[in-house]
């Protein structure tokens, strides 16, 4: 049994080590996926605690996959790690049989696995962790004491630093489609080689009292005693041809479509992120107006992007001193461009060359 006990321990500590420090690496990611999902449960009023929320668990990830390996407080870490695995099932189980949510975040955006994937792999988890639980007394601290606890607290302070850097700049490693050397064009078609979805044109037809579904192929379009009621299209083969960027749409005020003008601009486009203005971070004011001074001199063109109404962005730009139009797009498009509010965006003919936190512009 103990070989059994020590290769579960290496798979379950590894595990959540690697999907901690993944999560650990975009925090503001798994913290608009839990947002995903209090909506979907109706606990609205956990929305404002996701940050919070998704700083703890990845910090726990971490703190518990190094506790497994090293054999400390087995019966204190085995006992977490039973109740946070079932409450991953739960969430994946969920997602998968609900068909509400299409990904669970596991791994964040780094590693992006379906919802049966991301179920199965927690069974398979709780399994291991079931059984680690159960037999904790016959796992012995791989290391003395004093080296023990020197290995837990860098497991503590280790996601700290991580996360803070995340929050304070930007991810380290960026997972995302619009991370820098990408084309927003090129990321807006599918993927070469991809399939489509492929649907199958459904007829429904009634007879006495009794609807039954027919294809193009067999209705009964001969016998006058079948009354045609509707058609529908069904999914009978799920495609792959969903391209990484399908939400970014700029659009001015008014309502003009400004894809085209931004993506093909032959001088630096500097888009200026602000996914709610209402809540915009501060210290960016003096080194935007520089930009704004180059903007107006031609040499590059700035523009703002919110998700807010037009009369907020108006208060906003009388607050803060700047004069630069505003466009808006989707808020999730937002949040998936920069994960910072603001965040500096630089697009040279639709390629990203530069992205900043409103801390690092410079």
């Amino acid at each position: 049994m103990k070989p059994i006990i020590t290769i579960f321990r290496i798979i379950v500590g590894v595990l959540f080590i690697f999907s901690g420090l993944i999560k650990a690496n975009d925090p503001l990611g798994l913290s608009y996926k839990m947002d995903e999902f209090f909506e979907v449960l109706h606990l609205h009023f956990m929305i404002p605690f996701s940050l919070a929320l998704s700083l703890i668990m990845n910090a726990f990830e971490i703190i518990a996959g190094f506790a497994v390996l090293i054999g400390y407080r087995m019966r204190f870490f085995s006992f977490l790690l039973l109740l946070l695995i079932i409450f991953f099932t739960f969430l994946t189980g969920f997602a998968l049989f609900s068909g509400l949510i299409r990904e669970c975040g596991c791994f964040g955006d780094c590693i992006k696995l379906t919802a049966d994937q991301s179920f199965w792999k927690d069974i398979i988890l709780l399994v291991m962790i079931l059984v680690i639980f159960i037999f904790n007394k016959r796992i012995q601290p791989l290391f003395s004491s004093k080296t023990n606890n020197a290995v837990m607290i860098f497991a503590v302070l280790f996601p700290v630093a991580v996360q803070w850097y995340a929050l304070a700049h930007l991810p380290i490693v960026d997972c995302l489609p619009y991370k820098v050397g990408n084309n927003i064009l090129d990321k807006m078609k599918p993927p070469p080689g991809s399939t489509p979805d492929v649907y199958e044109t459904v007829m429904i037809y009634e007879k006495d009292g009794k609807q039954q579904e027919y294809t193009t192929e067999n209705y009964p379009w001969q016998d006058t005693t079948w009354k045609f009621v509707d058609r529908k299209d069904k999914l009978i083969k799920k495609g792959n041809a969903e391209p990484p960027i399908k939400d970014f749409i700029l659009n001015d005020f008014n309502g003009n479509n400004m894809n085209r003008a931004v993506l093909t601009e032959p001088l630096p486009v500097y888009l200026f992120l602000v996914l709610d203005v209402s809540k915009a971070g501060k210290g960016w004011e003096e080194r935007m107006k520089k930009y704004q001074q180059m903007a107006t001199e031609g040499k590059i063109v700035l523009m703002g992007v919110t998700s807010s109404s037009q009369e907020a962005v108006e208060q906003f730009k009388a607050n803060r001193g700047i004069t630069f139009e505003f466009l808006q797009m989707d808020g999730t498009a937002i949040k998936t461009a920069g994960r910072s509010n603001p965040c500096l965006l630089v697009l040279e003919k639709g390629t990203i060359k530069a992205k900043y936190h409103h801390n690092d512009i410079p």
